[in-house]
C-alpha cells in the first residue's frame, strides 16, 4: 500500500516578487516538511497537477521544486508512480546523529566501463616513470628532513616563489601581491567563503550551471547565491551587469577558460567589461583558473585578474593537469588578504602537505610538469575532437552541445522532454556513466542536459560510449515530460 503525503493545511508562504525563483522557494519549504518528519519517508507526493492547482502554481514550477529534492537525494522519482520522499530519518536520534544528514542518493553505477562523469586527467597519462624520480630525488637531497617536519601556514616558500615568479611573468602578480598554497582549489574556495561571510549574510553570484563544488561550498551558511546564465561564450554579461547594479552581490565567482561543466570560455574583451562592471557595483572577484592551461586550440587569452588586480583573486592549482591526488592549488592577491586567509587556514589545517609541494616543485623546475603538460595536451585535443565527432554522429537529432577549445568537459542539451537524471539508471546498466544537467543547476533547472567529460577515455572509447548514450536517449524520449520543456518562462 503506498501511502499519500497529506496536502498542508497552511500552504507554503511563496512570494513571487522575491528574487528567490518559486521553484527554489518551495523546494526550502518541502526540504523542511521532510525535516520536521511532517512528510516521512516512503510516503508518495502529490502529482504535480495536483499540487500545482492546490497552489495556484504552474506545473513545471512544482516539477522543478521536486527536481531539487531529487538531486539531494530527498526525493525519488519512480517513472508512472510518481515522486517519494527518500531523506532523512524518519526517528531522530540523540547525540552527534542528531546532527547528521544522509547523503544524497546515487544511482548504483553497476557495471560501468565508460565514465564521462569525471573531470579529471586520466591515470593511463601519468607519467609514474618521471613522478618517482623526482620523489628519490627530493629524499636524497638536503632538506628532506626539513619536509617532513612542521611547515609554514603559507606554505613552503621555495613554492611560493616559484608560483609568485610565474604570475609576474604572466601579468597577474606585482610587487603588493602575494600567495597562499592550499589543499587544492576547493580549500581556497572554502577559506574565501569564510573570509567573505565574517560579517554576516553575503549575495555570492555565480555561474549556472556550474561546478556543484562552488555552488555547495559558497552556498552554505549565510551565503545567498544568484546564479548568472552561462554558456558557451561564457558568463552572460546583459544579466550579470543586471544582477550587480540591482543586487549588489558582494561576490562574483568566475571560471573563464574552459568553465566546467560548459566548457564555455569569455573572451578578452568580456573579461575587461566583467572586471569594469563588477569595481562599479564594488563587487569583488574570484577568478577560477584550473583549466586555463589545457588550450587544445585557439589563441590563449589574458587572465582575469589581468584586468584589475586589487579586485580580483586568482586560484590555480596543479589537479588538472598532474596528479590530483596530491591535492595541491594556490590563491594569488594583494598580501593583506592573503595574510588574512593565511590566518583562516591556520585555524583549520595549519597547512598543507609538505611531500607534496616539494614532489611537485621538483616536478616542475625539472622541466618533467611542461614535458607532461605538452603530452596532456596533444591527448586531449584528441578525445575533445572524438567527443565533438562522436556527438555529431550519434546523439538524437536536435542535440546541441557546446565546442570548447580546451578544458575537460562539454555540455549537451538534448531536444524534447528526455530527462537526463531519470535515463542515468539505463545508461549505467548499458555500461556508461555521465552527471545530469541538473547537478550544476542554481536557479535554473536543466533537466535535459548533461556534462560528458573526455579526458579520462581515449577515443575510441569515446565513440562507443556516445553511441549508447544516443541509443538510451532515443528510448528514453517522451517517457516523462521535462519541467524546462514544459514551461521554460515559468522557472526563470
Amino acid at each position: 500500500m503506498l501511502w499519500m503525503v497529506p496536502l498542508p493545511d497552511s500552504p507554503p508562504r511563496l512570494d513571487s516578487h522575491s528574487t528567490e525563483p518559486l521553484y527554489r522557494q518551495l523546494g526550502v519549504w518541502l526540504r523542511e516538511q521532510i525535516a520536521s518528519g511532517r512528510m516521512r519517508r516512503g510516503e508518495r507526493l502529490p502529482a504535480t497537477r495536483e499540487l500545482a492547482e492546490r497552489l495556484r502554481l504552474n506545473r513545471a514550477t512544482i516539477a522543478s521544486a521536486y527536481g531539487l529534492l531529487e538531486a539531494e537525494g530527498l526525493l525519488a522519482g519512480h517513472v508512472g508512480k510518481g515522486s517519494f520522499v527518500a531523506g532523512f530519518p524518519e526517528e531522530r536520534v540523540n547525540g552527534w546523529g542528531a546532527l547528521a544528514r544522509p547523503e544524497a542518493l546515487a544511482a548504483s553505477p553497476g557495471a560501468v566501463a565508460i565514465h564521462f562523469d569525471s573531470s579529471r586527467p586520466s591515470e593511463d597519462l601519468f607519467p609514474l616513470a618521471e613522478f618517482r624520480s623526482c620523489c628519490e630525488e627530493m629524499l636524497a637531497g638536503d632538506g628532506a628532513a626539513q619536509v617532513l617536519q612542521l611547515g609554514a601556514p603559507q606554505g613552503m616558500p621555495a613554492l611560493r616563489e616559484y608560483l609568485l615568479a610565474g604570475a609576474v611573468e604572466q601579468g597577474v602578480a606585482g610587487p603588493h601581491d602575494d600567495v597562499l598554497v592550499t589543499s587544492g582549489c576547493q580549500q581556497a574556495m572554502d577559506l574565501i567563503e569564510r573570509l567573505i561571510t565574517a560579517d554576516g549574510e553575503a549575495r555570492i553570484a555565480i555561474e549556472d550551471p556550474v561546478y556543484p563544488g562552488v555552488r555547495n561550498v559558497f552556498g552554505r551558511g549565510r551565503a545567498r547565491l544568484v546564479g548568472v546564465p552561462t554558456a558557451e561564450d561564457g558568463m552572460d554579461l546583459n544579466v550579470l551587469e543586471n544582477i550587480l547594479d540591482r543586487q549588489r552581490p558582494k561576490l562574483l565567482v568566475v571560471t573563464p577558460s574552459f568553465q566546467n561543466p560548459t566548457g564555455g570560455t569569455l573572451s578578452e574583451a568580456a573579461r575587461r567589461s566583467l572586471v569594469a562592471m563588477a569595481q562599479r557595483a564594488g563587487t569583488l572577484i574570484i577568478e577560477n583558473g584550473i583549466y586555463a592551461d589545457l588550450r587544445y586550440s585557439g589563441t590563449p587569452l589574458r587572465p582575469v585578474r589581468a584586468f584589475g588586480r586589487e579586485s580580483v583573486l586568482q586560484l590555480g592549482s596543479f589537479s588538472k593537469l598532474a596528479f590530483p591526488g596530491l591535492r595541491v592549488g594556490w590563491v594569488i592577491g594583494p598580501r593583506p588578504v592573503i595574510a588574512r586567509l593565511t590566518q583562516i587556514r591556520q585555524w583549520c589545517d595549519l597547512h598543507s602537505d609538505q611531500l607534496s609541494q616539494a614532489v611537485l616543485l621538483r616536478f616542475a623546475q625539472s622541466g618533467r610538469l611542461e614535458r607532461h603538460r605538452k603530452n596532456m595536451l596533444k591527448h586531449g585535443a584528441r578525445r575533445l575532437r572524438a567527443m565533438l565527432d562522436a556527438c555529431a554522429s550519434h546523439l538524437p537529432r536536435g542535440s546541441r552541445w557546446t565546442r570548447p577549445e580546451g578544458g575537460m568537459s562539454l555540455w549537451v542539451e538534448l531536444p524534447g522532454a528526455v530527462d537526463t537524471a531519470l535515463a542515468l539508471e539505463g545508461a549505467q546498466r548499458a555500461g556508461v556513466s555521465y552527471l545530469p544537467g541538473r547537478a550544476f543547476a542554481v536557479d535554473r533547472p536543466a533537466t535535459n542536459a548533461l556534462r560528458l567529460s573526455f579526458a579520462g577515455e581515449p577515443p575510441a572509447r569515446i565513440d562507443e560510449g556516445l553511441r549508447i548514450l544516443g541509443r538510451v536517449f532515443r528510448e528514453h524520449a517522451g517517457r516523462r515530460l521535462s519541467p524546462v520543456a514544459e514551461a521554460e518562462t515559468a522557472v526563470v
